[in-house]
């Protein structure tokens, strides 16, 4: 079986002839130690990102089949995107910036993590009007036809996705935490506004990639809408501006023959699951393990053989020692065990992963026996 096959027969509950080892890529300073450390070439590390040829030698070097993240994506953020501008250097050293989604961050220089949220423009209507709005409509420069014409999805032997974009995660990018948590009570109205523009071009983005006959193995959403304590909104206030974006958007996917729509939320998902579930997402990614442990097996008991899963490998292992990683692959093989599920790394390989208990992994989670 290829790759491809397995991935699909697995998610499907059909038979397959072993797991296939799957990860989701990595931070940029863990490999630039693993570079450091000779395991591989510096050119390898600096040229790497999800799904390109990059990647694929990383996976032969280590013994994965593959990264989930492959996906294909038209133009459905912000057309164009923001200018970056350093706007100031502060006292402490650190860059206050303005970045693609037009959101003003403090960012200090060389680090990897998730800057700070200093400021935000899009406070009213006026500068959504005038900034936001206009990025925000559908044009045909959005979709690469040309690409589109060399892309051959059945050929690949991994499974490639389709990226739906973000239908409230991108605008939060743009107001931020804190503007976003203003508008819900400063201006409602003007909030919907801003989420069903933004959704309506990316609905426009999917239908026109679909329309040109690639087909696509699975669908794939970005939000990062919650946090260790829960989502960063009310559910019901989530509901109200999003549900019927992502069932018009899934209702389209299926109309093309895709069946398996993941959603890529960190934190804590489970006062979400039921509007993602209850619209058309089937399948949690990378339900990353924290402070809260495994989420997958509580899911998989409310939504039943429905909910399916590609993640939950707690990645923290690979810091430790191989009676962790041992530890961990015995829990993946007891969720493994009903179908419906890949193990995956729940998020990017950190700095301090050991390169070789990851290649023992790599090797170790094809030989799960069910």
């Amino acid at each position: 079986m290829t790759n491809k096959e397995r991935a699909m027969a697995i998610l499907h509950y059909r038979p397959a002839d072993r797991m296939p080892a799957v990860h989701f890529g990595y931070w940029s300073e863990l490999l630039e130690e693993w570079a450091q450390q000779g395991h591989i070439s510096a050119e390898l590390a600096k040229a790497w990102a999800d799904g390109n040829e990059a990647d694929r030698e990383l996976d032969k070097r280590i013994g994965w089949d593959f990264n989930w993240y492959t996906t294909f994506s038209a133009s459905n953020s912000l057309f164009p995107s923001f200018e970056p501008l350093v706007l100031e250097t502060l006292p402490d050293g650190f860059l206050r910036v303005q970045n693609a989604f037009g959101l003003i961050e403090r960012v200090r220089p060389g680090a990897g993590s998730i800057p700070a949220e200093d400021d935000y423009q899009l406070k009213d209507r006026e500068t959504f009007d005038k900034l936001y709005r206009p990025r925000m409509q559908f044009c045909a420069e959005r979709i690469p036809y040309e690409t589109l014409q060399t892309m051959h999805p059945e050929r690949e032997d991994r499974p490639i996705g389709l990226h739906l974009g973000s239908v409230l995660g991108d605008v939060r990018n743009m107001l931020s935490v804190i503007g976003l948590s203003y508008a819900i009570f400063d201006d409602y109205d003007l909030l919907r506004e801003i989420v069903d523009t933004y959704a309506e071009m990316q609905y426009r983005c999917a239908e026109e990639v679909l329309k040109t006959g690639v087909r696509f193995d699975f669908a794939h959403y970005w939000e990062d809408i919650c946090f260790k304590n829960g989502p960063l909104l009310s559910p019901d206030v989530f509901a109200d501006l999003c549900a019927a974006h992502y069932k018009k958007r899934n209702e389209l996917c299926r109309r093309y023959g895709i069946d398996i729509i993941s959603l890529d939320c960190d934190g804590v998902t489970e006062k979400l699951l039921p509007i993602w579930f209850e619209n058309g997402v089937n399948t949690m990614f990378p339900i990353e393990v924290g402070t809260w442990g495994d989420q997958f097996a509580a899911a998989r008991r409310k939504f039943g053989r429905g909910m399916l899963g590609v993640g939950g490998m707690d990645k923290t292992v690979f810091r430790k020692d191989k009676a962790a990683v041992d530890a961990e692959i015995a829990r993946m093989q007891v969720l493994a065990g009903e179908g419906g599920f890949l193990p995956c790394l729940d998020h990017r390989l950190m700095p301090g992963s050991d390169f070789g208990l990851v290649c023992y992994y790599a090797d170790a989670i094809k030989k799960l026996q069910f």
